[in-house]
């Protein structure tokens, strides 16, 4: 498409004029306000034919005054979303007068540290910079007179507390709210969303966009019972045009064309089997809270996951029977292998673990040969390794899913975790998907380092004490679901 000739930010007279006749189209107004093919924008020829599309139906929906104009994009991975997003935002604000609005995502950090800082770059690149203000919370209208009346907010919402979300008033004016990450947004955030819709006289644009993680929930809804209402689409990521296709090719290799890992990641298209989160926040919360149970017979199981990367961290973990959370864990950054086998044998001396399973997957094997060089019998795990058998009916693809999935289980059981913002994290950040044969497969380290995220270090240290089942009885030996390892501890003497 040919670019709209960009008004000189010299002509302010000019690009007023310009505005008012963008007034009901967005796209025009993206085409217009930014240097494409300039400067930061240079090989930027314009948005991408997906954008293009969104922006034409914002404009064909003609912005009626007696309803919401509600369009839900649910997305592969790094489409440009966040750009389309601050465009959107920019545009509303410099063609209304006192337009008011919202964005909000699924998460705080997703707000404050991606896409508040996109608006921030589109907003500098713009021609209507010197119209508004950008702060850590808000893009507001420079004229202190309208500082109050002329603003969208970035505002983080909370199931407890979803009361921000109930003042979404305009009447008579130009309402924006716009769902970043929609799919994680919690169903009663939209419920008192929906309050704002009731404003008579009013243009009401709500935007719901992100990557379709879940199979239920209202973002969901957008594209099944309620799809009368909104203009929904969906876009693969291979189609887009910023999108690094030599990654996306390598995720259908490695996950499968039909995996609900590509669904979700490429196509953007919802999972088969509801959730891609195999651990739900609240089942942490709630076993950072319980008090753990303990008794006597409750083998002591040691594990360590090794790290691979400057950027990683070495975890040992400790945990008896449900309990993970009295005896402190350990976390190590710039150990060597012998060195934190060195470490790990200390620890072995001073607790007398019933169990020692360690990570050997890739460098940790060095810390396995290291250990049992020292007399340890320790227990290597191979995270890729064939599973035991099923984990509560579901199936498997490898090792490492089977010890989440028996993680989970503890969860759902009673099993309590240290209050450990850094675990909870690690715990929450694992999506998992279905491979063709129906198994549950986990999330690669290196893909949720791609998606933002940390390697889960402190979880895979944890679900590693869940490799093989340990068993003991006073005085007699550990089992580990099969042959006997002899052991010397016992809970009812000292020591």
């Amino acid at each position: 498409m040919a670019r709209t000739r960009r008004i000189p930010s010299t002509g302010r007279s000019a690009i007023a004029d310009l505005l008012a006749h963008c007034a009901a189209d967005p796209l025009r107004f993206v085409l217009a306000a930014f240097a494409w093919g300039e400067a930061e924008l240079a090989g930027c020829d314009g948005p991408d034919a997906w954008q293009q599309d969104i922006l034409a139906a914002i404009r064909d929906g003609r912005l009626a005054l007696d309803g919401a104009l509600r369009i839900a994009v649910a997305s592969g991975h790094g489409i440009g979303k966040s750009a389309l997003v601050s465009w959107l935002v920019l545009w509303a604000l410099a063609t209304r007068e006192d337009t008011r609005g919202v964005v909000t995502a699924n998460t705080e950090a997703q707000l404050r540290t991606k896409t508040w800082p996109e608006l921030a770059k589109w907003h500098r690149l713009s021609l209507c910079r010197d119209w508004f203000v950008h702060t850590a919370t808000a893009l507001h209208a420079a004229d202190p007179a309208h500082e109050q009346t002329w603003r969208i907010d970035a505002a983080p919402w909370s199931k407890a507390n979803p009361a921000a979300f109930a003042g979404l008033h305009n009447r008579g004016k130009r309402l924006l709210l716009v769902f970043d990450e929609a799919s994680e947004i919690d169903d009663i955030i939209w419920e008192v969303a929906e309050g704002a819709l009731t404003d008579s006289d009013t243009e009401i644009v709500w935007l719901a966009f992100g990557n379709p993680t879940r199979n239920s929930g209202r973002f969901r809804e957008c594209f099944g019972r309620f799809r009368h209402r909104w203009h929904s689409r969906q876009v693969d990521s291979r189609t887009a045009q910023m999108t690094n296709k030599a990654l996306l090719a390598q995720w259908v290799d490695d996950y499968g064309e039909d995996s609900d890992f590509v669904r979700v990641r490429i196509k953007g298209a919802f999972p088969r089997a509801g959730s891609m989160q195999l651990i739900p926040a609240d089942l942490v919360e709630q076993a950072a809270r319980r008090q753990a149970e303990v008794t006597p017979f409750d083998p002591l199981v040691l594990a360590v996951d090794v790290a691979r990367f400057g950027d990683d961290q070495s975890v040992i973990a400790f945990r008896r029977g449900r309990d993970a959370r009295a005896q402190p864990w350990e976390k190590h950054r710039g150990l060597d292998t012998m060195q934190l086998a060195a470490r790990v044998a200390v620890l072995i001396q001073d607790h007398r673990p019933d169990a020692v399973f360690v990570d050997e997957t890739g460098v940790g094997g060095g810390v396995v040969d290291r250990l049992r060089q020292l007399g340890h019998p320790v227990i290597g795990v191979q995270f890729g390794a064939r599973p035991d058998g099923a984990v509560d009916g579901e199936l498997v693809a490898n090792k490492r899913a089977e010890m989440w999935c028996r993680l989970r289980q503890w969860l759902k059981t009673g099993g309590a975790l240290p209050d450990d913002r850094e675990l909870a994290a690690d715990l929450t950040g694992v999506e998992y998907g279905y491979t063709v044969h129906n198994e549950i497969q986990l999330e690669k380290k290196d893909d949720m380092k791609k998606r933002g995220l940390a390697s889960p270090d402190a979880a895979d240290a944890l679900a590693l004490t869940f490799a093989h089942p340990v068993t003991r009885q006073p005085g007699g030996p550990v089992r580990l679901g099969g042959p006997a390892v002899p052991s010397e501890f016992d809970p009812f003497k000292g020591g």
